[in-house]
């Protein structure tokens, strides 16, 4: 078996997971589209309105840190592009630690992929509802030390 070097398996660990990402998006779809929805896919992905009350808890994470590093508030207009590289930059940085580590195992069962994918999509389940409460808790202390 030929070594995979360091970069080789990050690579194929980000492409592993933008692949899971589009297996997710897909999933979420096709019950938006069960359930009555009509927008195409694209629509669905990256449209929709741009206002922080309504994005989910990854976004709310990528505005605290925008804003926890530049010290500036992140305008309302940029509320689903955050969303959008927080949910994308999720996927694709678990997949880069998945290929890490199966870079590292002498041997690759076909098998960690899947199960090491649908771990993180359950764990997000926890972290995400966590992720929110903290988002809120830390904009209560900073609105009562103003």
């Amino acid at each position: 078996m030929r070594l995979m070097t360091p970069l080789g398996a990050v690579v194929r660990g980000a492409v592993a997971g933008a692949v899971g990402t589009v297996a997710m998006d897909a999933f979420w779809y096709a019950r938006y589209r069960a359930g009555g929805g009509e927008q195409r896919p694209l629509t669905w992905e990256f449209g929709g309105p741009s206002r922080w009350d309504s994005v989910s808890a990854p976004a709310q994470v990528g505005r605290r840190l925008y804003e926890g590093f530049t010290q500036r508030p992140l305008d309302e207009r940029w509320a689903r592009l955050t969303n959008n590289v927080m949910h994308w930059g999720y996927g694709v940085g678990w997949g880069s630690v998945l290929g890490v580590l199966a870079g590292s195992l002498p041997r690759r069962r076909l098998l960690e992929g899947p199960v090491f994918g649908a771990s993180v999509w359950a764990s997000s389940y926890v972290a995400l509802p966590l992720a929110g409460r903290w988002h809120m808790q830390i904009d209560a202390l900073i609105t009562d030390f103003q």
